[in-house]
């Protein structure tokens, strides 16, 4: 490896965690639905398929979830909410809206002492206002010589990346927990990875990994890049 690389963060799932606040609003939205003919799993998938369709057209972010458990709601009651019931489903929602960012563990004190040898950028997609709003409340901003936000990540997302910021593609990292935004599109577009699983990874964001790709390194825990890098 040369010694200064270039290594581009994720943020959500990888830098704070993130997913699990989704998962305990679906897990608080599965328990009143009680869905009088579905188990829980069966509903979830519905929710699932919802939200499949809606990031395409909305995005990502607190408002197009909320979207999504309500649209989740008409199409397994046959109906529209009601007032009250929409009404309940912004209550449970709304916890997505203002909360602590709570970081992964040895996120800080990773950065800083990566930053002292390589160049660190971030890249992370989503509403521009609520990611920004992350950034800012994580306090890591800092450490990055450029921050990214973007609606989606693609191949073509990453290709733009590196001509914008003249990256040498042989000495770029991208690192992350989704094998759909990070892992993959990174590879296809000939930066090498780092894989970080995290046990909330939102489902939307799963797939499959070669384990043959001698390009993707994958470590257990966040601080272990200092290991590597």
């Amino acid at each position: 490896m040369p010694s200064r690389q270039t290594l581009v963060f994720d943020a959500d799932d990888t830098l704070w965690e993130n997913n699990f606040l989704f998962e305990r609003v679906i897990d608080a939205y599965l328990d009143w639905l009680a869905h009088p003919t579905l188990d829980r799993a069966a509903t979830r998938a519905v929710l699932n398929e919802v939200e499949r369709a809606n990031v395409v057209v909305h995005g990502y972010g607190s408002a197009s979830f909320l979207r999504s458990l309500g649209d989740a709601f008409e199409r397994l009651n046959e109906r529209p909410a009601t007032t009250a019931e929409a009404g309940r489903i912004s209550e449970l929602a709304a916890a997505l809206v203002n909360h602590d960012v709570e970081l992964v563990p040895g996120v800080a004190e990773t950065l800083t002492e990566l930053g002292t040898r390589h160049d660190l950028l971030l890249l992370t997609k989503g509403d521009p206002a609520e990611q920004q709003r992350k950034i800012d409340a994580s306090n890591l901003a800092r450490h990055f010589r450029s921050v990214h936000i973007v609606a989606e990540k693609r191949v073509t997302t990453y290709r733009e990346l590196v001509a914008e910021q003249a990256l040498d593609s042989s000495s770029t990292w991208m690192i992350g927990n989704s094998p759909r935004s990070d892992i993959l599109p990174a590879r296809a577009a000939g930066l090498g990875a780092v894989f970080i699983p995290n046990q909330h990874t939102w489902e939307l964001e799963k797939d499959e990994l070669d384990p043959d790709d001698a390009g993707v390194l994958h470590l257990r825990r966040f601080p272990e890049l200092v290991e590597h890098f």
